[in-house]
């Protein structure tokens, strides 16, 4: 895939979510045409709005031969109560245990049949449904989403089985150290409330979850005006539309007139004080996590940060994985991170050594981020940071998939979909003046340290 030497972000689209209108119209716009240097269209990114208020998005790549798609929905561990938690972890296991119209086997058997790829996943602000098909059996991987979003029936005994297998996923969570301490961390940041809970679930959760509560928690959130539908590759908008109002109408699903559900927002910010929690666990390794609050996925800073984060841990010329394991030799695996949610967002370090290696571990990190909080990044580590994120941008969207999922996420937790130039022109407008504020800022706030290991 070459780099897109043109593109146009159409002004048409309202910066707001349009209303619902009547019965049986639509509001369609195009938020983006790309052309390479000859005046080729490459891709185009479409946008309709149902009357139900579901969103659909898509993109139209040139000369792609297969389609992706995603159902979106804005429900994560994050909208449980303590008596739900789990609940939209469940929910996604369940889906996939037969409609009216087909069993279990049968969804299996539909997409095997034809070669495609389909799974699931949920994360603390929502959940995904996901297909990569041949571009001409897209109609069929919609019909079979489309039967499960809307037609999953949810029976007892359903419900009885999964509830085993999701309790041994937990069981397999708990024997991974990197899931143990990414968990300690979250706690440690904000407690018992929804962002602080394993996605999954726990044993007591679980085991304690009723049919009833599950039907509860998916007739709420399971909403067209909650959902995004995503697609990219070989793909025509105006066929995609219609198989969605096709194959989703079924019991009504798509009936009511609403107005779709915008970004999720937080009046009040969760604040993250300083604290340290250790577990003890019969690994080899110590697994720690050093960190501090982050910036909130709204936050322009974001595209800084990003340039922060790749500089200081994010490849193998990195500040960190110079110093901690090619200087040193105190750590195999060494990175940092930002992770950003609607209200609240962490910057870390996760490190995996030997027990007798912590101590000097911490203290080489503890240094790195004091100086960078002090000074900043050199210029040539802004060049490669950006170099690097644009790099890794531009590699990561040339399949379908990537594609479908970037608008999915975007559509979803912002309500607005950048295109690809535009994002690589803010990457590349981030100054030294604006990492070295965003680093000052980020690090001087308390460390929470998570440490799991023997």
């Amino acid at each position: 895939m070459s780099v897109p030497t043109a593109g146009q972000r159409h002004a048409g689209r309202p910066s707001a979510l349009p209303a619902a209108s009547g019965a049986g119209r639509a509001s369609t716009s195009t938020l983006e045409t790309v052309r390479d240097a000859a005046g080729h269209v490459t891709s185009q990114v479409r946008r309709t709005v149902l009357p139900s208020g579901l969103r659909i998005v898509t993109e139209q790549m040139a000369g792609a031969r297969s389609a992706s798609i995603g159902i979106w929905i804005g429900v994560g561990s994050r909208d449980e109560t303590p008596t739900t938690h789990g609940a939209s972890h469940f929910l996604e296991h369940l889906l996939f245990k037969g409609t009216d119209e087909r069993s279990a086997l049968d969804i299996s058997i539909t997409l095997d049949a034809v070669g495609g790829e389909f799974n699931a996943f949920t994360a603390k602000e929502y959940t995904c449904f996901h297909a990569r098909v041949l571009g001409e059996d897209l109609p069929l991987a919609v019909d079979v989403l489309g039967d499960m979003i809307t037609g999953s029936l949810l029976e007892q005994h359903d419900v009885d089985a999964e509830r085993d297998v999701i309790l041994d996923e937990i069981a397999m969570h708990e024997d991974d150290p990197d899931d143990v301490v990414q968990n300690l961390l979250a706690e440690l940041a904000w407690g018992s409330g929804p962002l602080g809970r394993p996605i999954a679930g726990t044993t007591e959760s679980i085991e304690a979850m009723t049919q009833g509560q599950i039907l509860r928690f998916y007739r709420k959130h399971y909403r067209p005006e909650n959902m995004v539908i995503s697609v990219a590759g070989a793909v025509d908008h105006g066929e995609v539309v219609r198989a969605i109002r096709r194959h989703f109408s079924r019991h009504g699903f798509l009936d009511d007139a609403a107005a779709p559900h915008g970004p999720r927002t937080s009046n009040r910010r969760p604040r993250i004080r300083g604290r340290e929690g250790r577990v003890s666990r019969p690994f080899e390794q110590v697994n720690v996590v050093a960190a501090v609050e982050g910036i909130a996925r709204d936050d322009d800073r974001r595209f800084a940060l990003g340039v922060l984060n790749t500089a200081l841990g994010g490849g193998t010329s990195s500040r960190l994985f110079q110093e901690v394991r090619e200087h040193r030799g105190l750590a195999y695996s060494v990175y940092s991170f930002a992770s950003h949610y609607a209200d609240s967002g962490l910057v870390g370090v996760a490190v995996g050594c030997l027990p007798d290696r912590l101590d000097e571990v911490l203290e080489v990190v503890r240094v790195e981020l004091s100086r960078i909080a002090a000074h900043g990044i050199t210029a040539e580590e802004l060049a490669r940071g950006k170099g690097q994120l644009i790099g890794g941008l531009v590699l990561g969207l040339e399949d379908s998939a990537s594609r479908m999922m970037r608008l999915g996420k975007a559509e979803l937790v912002y309500a607005d979909v950048l295109g690809i130039d535009e994002v690589m022109a803010r990457i590349e407008a981030v100054t030294l003046e604006d990492v070295q504020a965003v680093a000052h800022d980020v690090f001087s706030r308390p460390e929470l340290l998570a440490v799991v290991g023997p």
